[in-house]
């Protein structure tokens, strides 16, 4: 598999990453299995509406899992193979975002995020995204982003919408959630596409 150049291996995105301020009082950080159990207690209090999009829900159960979770995106970091950090407003957990498995091949990576109901509609996830494909194009040089979410998420749709993806098709029940297929929109945005949207009126 090809590997990003050296200019955009993983430790100088660390050091980037260990607190990344996107707006005021909020900010992006490398999850650590220290942040386990608050990252946990806030899964919990959100269980009924993120098992709802989000397969990995029910196996949460407790915080042991979570620092599994961590322990394993931390390694996926260390491979130059994509991160989870944290979302914080101030010192609260606010929710999580990632990029999956990145194919240095094509150049291309999907990002996944969820917040907690308590910063809902703040566009918290919007700026938190925006980072992250700032990230994407401008430290990994990558050329695609994609966005994927189940054609009923309409927050998670939303939110690639507001970032100018391009909806490019549907995955028909490309999802198993709670033990029923769902369809899957697929958004996608281009390296190319991206300083004329930042630069747009």
């Amino acid at each position: 598999m090809a590997r990003a150049p050296l200019s955009v291996l993983p430790c100088p995105i660390l050091r980037a990453m260990f607190r990344l301020p996107i707006r005021e009082g909020v900010s992006l950080g490398l999850m650590e299995e220290r942040h386990a159990e608050a990252i946990y207690a806030v899964i919990d209090r959100n269980r009924d509406r993120l098992r709802k999009w989000l397969p990995w829900v029910d196996k949460s159960t407790n915080s042991d899992y979570t620092r599994q979770f961590i322990h394993g995106a931390l390694e996926q970091f260390a491979r130059n193979d994509g991160f989870s950090a944290a979302i914080w407003v101030r010192d609260q957990v606010a929710g999580g975002i990632g990029f999956h498995n990145v194919n240095w091949l094509n150049r291309n990576v999907e990002m996944g995020y969820w917040v907690s109901s308590d910063f809902e509609g703040q566009g918290i996830v919007t700026d938190a995204c925006r980072a992250m494909v700032n990230y994407a194009f401008e430290e990994w040089e990558l050329n695609r982003v994609e966005i994927r979410c189940a054609t009923g998420n309409g927050r998670s749709a939303a939110v690639a919408r507001r970032l100018g993806f391009t909806l490019e098709g549907t995955l028909r029940e490309g999802q198993l959630l709670n033990g029923k297929y769902h369809d899957l929109f697929v958004f996608g945005m281009l390296g190319r596409e991206w300083p004329k949207l930042e630069t747009a009126p």
